[in-house]
């Protein structure tokens, strides 16, 4: 399953946000040397409970997320 999620950095808190499109990820980490893309795998991966890959926009705050069945 693949899913689009919204990345806002240094949010100073996590928060998982449900939309029509897809979903905003608030996130504390600074994007910065990967530390926002780590922290949103591990909280993906808490939240859906199965293997989270980022598949598309590794630099970007709009990414594609797939979910591992």
């Amino acid at each position: 399953m693949k899913i689009h999620v919204k990345v806002k950095p240094s949010s100073g808190k996590q928060e998982i946000i449900k939309e029509e499109e897809g979903y905003i990820i608030k996130l504390k980490s600074v994007p910065k040397d990967g530390k926002a893309n780590i922290e949103l795998i591990k909280l993906l991966k808490k939240h859906f409970g199965k293997e989270v890959i980022i598949t598309s926009g590794f630099t970007s705050r709009k990414k594609i997320i797939e979910i591992v069945d």
